[in-house]
């Protein structure tokens, strides 16, 4: 039997429809507003399609410009957190500390249309053979895709420091690629025509010169608010300086010395310096490769410390934000040991080197660095210069000094530098551990203990050995730190959110989704 309703309730149902229709009309859904406009960056460095491909990011910085506009990983430092939740959205640790379990985000697509899942996880971790790849591969256990959207990742033995190599920017381990589109194109075809996840889409690359990125306006964060990323390859400092101010570029990285002073000076532009872990220091591999050389002297080692003025060059070439440091790991490093600070005495310089044999120096050959450093590199050589210490600069485009560095084909003296985030255990995973990325050599007491506190869980236990290593790579006088680098950048007038100093340490404008530019 049919229940016969009231009349008026029957006008009431019959009007729901037509209000919520004309409510439809008047307050429509608000969509997110279309990219629109271009930002352009001059930058310092020679552009390298290596750095496209997260697989083999080595550990420093500079692939992470790239990286965070093409490509996204399972988590990564936002502005506010460290290590933010992106393509998981929550990840377990198990209770006996051997394995991580992750959720992956649902309803990610790569910029082919291809969803993310987690045999894309799988794969991009697999694949992986940059900075810390040894590591990954020594103590990974397994990998298991437990269904589409969980992927489970299994230790041989407790990794205390796993999130930090894999969730932060110490390597590009956690950084996911489409399975399907690289096994089809190939490692090269991937570089030339990079397919990722992240909120700017691959549109043209000139070799060396020039990068193009349009937004995806599906990405799952937000919609981006500029539509096209140019990137330019600019070597020459005055010229990204000029650009700047002719409104050709609305960003410039690395303007230092006297032009910083005219970007602070000139009306429009706004000098933002930036704080990466940026250490850079002097190596001297000789002292593992030859008996025979200079540099397998302690005494000759400490001579070049004593001879470099680091406050003259910092007051010079940084404007005085640099941080003169007496180690090769960042201050705001976990496990981070306060290694005395060098200082400047030419006297005691030449002192040393007359106590090791030569009392009127010696030649020192060729002095290697990043080019995009050689003003640093001169300064130093001018000041080793004096105190009998005699080398020719020779820098090197950055792809090519990464890779003969990474190969170790350079020798006498190297001027190196990370930017990479992490810990203490990472920088010296790739800078001083047997077999590291960067490592021409090493101590065998120095191994042990880093070979100890890799698999250690007690915290205070191990700070206590990673404090013991950066101990004796000061005691040995191993290498010459420098300084912690002040990364000094500008932008223009356009430019109402540049992305520099929103992640915190991080070199780049970024997360690239929340660039803006100012309306007219």
């Amino acid at each position: 039997m049919t229940e016969r309703l009231p009349r008026r309730l029957i006008i009431r149902s019959a009007l729901v429809p037509v209000v919520v229709l004309l409510l439809g009309l008047v307050a429509p859904t608000v969509a997110p507003a279309a990219p629109e406009g271009q930002l352009t960056w001059a930058v310092h460095v020679s552009l390298a399609p290596t750095w496209f491909d997260p697989a083999e990011t080595t550990g420093i910085i500079t692939p992470f410009m790239f990286l965070y506009a093409l490509h996204d990983a399972l988590a990564k430092p936002m502005p506010g957190n460290p290590m933010a939740p992106s393509l998981a959205e929550s990840w377990s640790v198990s209770p006996d500390g051997f394995g991580y379990d992750f959720v992956l985000r649902q309803g990610v697509k790569f910029h082919n249309g291809d969803p993310l899942t987690a045999e894309d996880v799988k794969f991009s971790i697999e694949r992986y053979r940059g900075a810390a790849s040894g590591p990954f591969k020594a103590r990974i256990a397994s990998v298991d895709v437990l269904d589409p959207h969980r992927v489970r990742i299994r230790f041989k033995q407790p990794w205390p420091d796993f999130m930090t190599f894999y969730g932060t920017m110490a390597t590009g381990a956690g950084w996911i690629v489409p399975k399907k589109y690289v096994e089809r194109v190939g490692d090269d075809g991937f570089k030339k025509a990079p397919v990722g996840a992240g909120p700017y889409k691959f549109v043209s690359f000139t070799p060396g010169v020039e990068l193009v990125l349009e937004a995806n306006e599906q990405y799952w964060r937000k919609t981006p608010s500029v539509k096209r990323l140019v990137f330019k390859s600019i070597p020459d400092e005055s010229t990204r300086l000029a650009m700047l101010k002719r409104g050709e570029a609305d960003i410039a990285y690395s303007i230092r010395g006297a032009l910083a002073e005219e970007l602070r000076r000139t009306p429009g532009l706004t000098l933002k310096p930036n704080y990466p872990p940026g250490t850079f220091w002097l190596v001297f591999p000789e002292q593992w490769t030859d008996a025979r050389s200079p540099w397998a002297d302690k005494r000759v080692r400490l001579a070049a410390n004593y001879a470099i003025d680091r406050p003259a060059i910092n007051r010079a070439e940084t404007l005085g934000f640099s941080r003169i440091t007496g180690s090769m790991i960042p201050h705001t490093f976990e496990f981070y040991w306060p290694a005395p600070l060098p200082f400047y005495d030419p006297q005691k310089a030449r002192r040393l080197l007359a106590e090791a044999g030569y009392p009127n120096g010696f030649d020192a050959g060729d002095y290697y660095c990043d080019a995009s450093y050689a003003n640093l590199g001169e300064a130093v050589v001018n000041y080793l210069q004096p105190v009998g210490i005699r080398a020719q600069l020779r820098p090197l485009e950055r792809a090519a000094f990464i890779l003969q560095n990474s190969q170790k084909k350079l020798k006498n003296i190297i001027q190196t530098a990370s930017g990479a985030f992490g810990n203490a255990a990472t920088r010296l995973d790739a800078f001083v551990a047997a077999g590291g990325t960067f490592t021409y050599g090493s101590y065998p007491d120095i191994d042990g203990l880093i070979s100890e506190q890799a698999s250690e869980m007690d915290a205070k236990r191990r700070e206590a050995g990673l404090h013991r290593i950066q101990q004796l790579i000061h005691d040995k006088a191993m290498v010459a730190p420098i300084w912690e680098l002040a990364f000094i950048n500008g932008h223009g007038p356009r430019v109402a959110e540049s992305g520099l100093t929103l992640i915190t340490s991080h070199a780049y404008s970024s997360p690239y989704e929340d660039l803006k530019l100012k309306t007219r």
